[in-house]
Order: structure tokens, then C-alpha cells, then sequence
């Protein structure tokens, strides 16, 4: 039950990853959806409560329950935790142990130290989820899937920034327009260089991959109009997104 309880989750929080695993074979979701169950419970926790002790409690918890898996210690009783300690080995829990930490960021209002500190967030957020999940389904070169995953989290960061800045968050090193340009730019090449390595990445793995088929058209409109981050305006065409999730999900993550 505790597979299924993380599949309603996704559903309901994450409507985008949900679609992407089910789009990938049945195998693949016993893998992807206690992942992104994990992710969901991890990403909102430092949101919950305005008390920052308590949030880093709640984030100490999930770093408990990933130390007790990748021990093999009696695990704690959690609809999350169970499913994840049915597809996580050791190396996954630490990983996704180092997800957890960057999360630390969310819990305060300091801005990032400088853009070495914002890649390290990245990849930690989006670099240690995606590889954790294409490392667990098969055959992937590391590095193309990171860079893959630094595209998708920066696409992922201009769509949340609003909402991050409405709660007192400085999310961006440099918001000016030239900044945004510079950070699609670089989020774009990421991408670019993950697709001309694209074999290095099997088909298996590539189930992991397909939740990032967003991230293009999102990194196309800031690079044509950065004040569409200001104002909350990247969301895609539903019927065109509709038409490319079907495109990437036949064809390819890196279309």
C-alpha cells in the first residue's frame, strides 16, 4: 500500500512528475514515484511552519530515515519511507541525503552566496533526484544526466521565483534582464550538451529524464522575453505542452 499512497501523492502535489511516470514502463514507477513521494515531502517541509527550528526538525527526520536505509537499520514507519527503502540502496540515500541539506536554503531568507552556491542548490535539487532515479532504472552516464537536470532546475526556479519573492526569498544571484539571459543561456547549453550526449543515457533510464520535457519551451521564453519571469508568465499553451510531452514521450527525453 505504501507504493500506492506515494503514486495518490504525486498525483495530487506534483501533476507534472505524475504524468511523466506514467508515461514510462510499470517498472519504472515502483522506482519513480517513492522518489518523487520523497521529493514532495522533503521540498514542502521548510514551508509548513514560519518557525526555522521546527523546519529543520522536520528535514532531520527524512535525513534520519535515509541514514537508517542506507545502514540497513530497522526503518521507521512512514508510507514514504517504507517504499522508499524498497528501491533505495546505499548510495541512493546518501544522495538524496544531500538533497535534503541544500533544502536547508528554503528553511531562511538569506540569499545565496554567490553563483557557485546557486549551482550547488541545482544540482542538488534537481541533479540528485534525477540521478538518483536514472542511476536506480539502469545504464545512465552521470554527467549527461546532471546536465540535463541543471536545465530542468533552473527552468523550474524562473517558474517558481514569484512565489519564492512574494515569501521573502532571493532566489537569483542576478535578476536584472542580463542576468535571466545569462542563466537561460547557460541552462539551455546544459541542455544542448546533455542531447548531443543522449546515447550515454539508455532507454531505460531515460524514464527518469522525461519529467524535465518542460524545461526547453521555458528556458525559449525567457531567452525571448525575460520580463515573462516578473510576471508569472511561463506557462505553456496547454494543447501545445500536451502535443511535446506526447512528442518526448515517444521519442525522446531530449527533444
Amino acid at each position: 500500500m505504501s507504493f500506492h499512497a506515494c503514486a495518490a501523492l504525486v498525483e495530487k502535489a506534483d501533476p507534472l512528475r505524475f504524468r511523466a511516470a506514467m508515461a514510462g514502463p510499470v517498472s519504472a514507477r515502483h522506482i519513480l514515484f517513492p522518489l518523487y513521494a520523497f521529493n514532495i515531502e522533503v521540498a514542502r517541509a521548510p514551508w509548513v511552519t514560519e518557525e526555522p527550528m521546527i523546519a529543520e526538525m522536520r528535514l532531520q527526520w527524512w535525513r534520519d530515515a535515509l541514514e537508517e536505509i542506507a545502514t540497513g537499520q530497522t526503518v521507521r514507519r512512514h508510507e514514504v519511507v517504507d517504499a522508499l527503502a524498497g528501491c533505495l540502496d546505499a548510495e541512493a540515500a546518501r544522495c538524496l541525503d544531500g538533497l535534503i541539506a541544500a533544502r536547508r536554503w528554503d528553511v531562511y531568507q538569506d540569499p545565496f552566496e554567490d553563483r557557485a552556491h546557486f549551482d550547488e542548490y541545482i544540482q542538488a535539487t534537481s541533479g540528485h533526484l534525477m540521478w538518483t532515479a536514472a542511476r536506480l532504472l539502469g545504464a545512465a552516464d552521470e554527467g549527461v544526466v546532471r546536465n540535463f537536470a541543471y536545465g530542468v532546475g533552473v527552468a523550474n526556479i524562473f517558474q517558481a521565483i514569484p512565489a519564492l519573492e512574494a515569501q521573502n526569498r532571493k532566489p537569483l544571484i542576478d535578476g536584472s534582464r542580463a542576468g535571466l539571459l545569462a542563466l537561460a543561456d547557460q541552462a539551455s547549453q546544459s541542455l544542448d550538451q546533455a542531447k548531443a550526449n543522449r546515447k550515454a543515457v539508455s532507454k531505460a533510464s531515460g524514464a527518469a529524464l522525461l519529467a524535465g520535457y518542460h524545461a526547453r519551451p521555458i528556458l525559449r521564453m525567457v531567452r525571448s522575453d525575460p520580463d515573462r519571469v516578473a510576471q508569472d508568465a511561463l506557462e505553456t499553451n496547454p494543447a501545445r505542452d500536451s502535443l511535446r510531452f506526447l512528442n518526448v514521450s515517444l521519442r525522446g527525453w531530449w527533444r
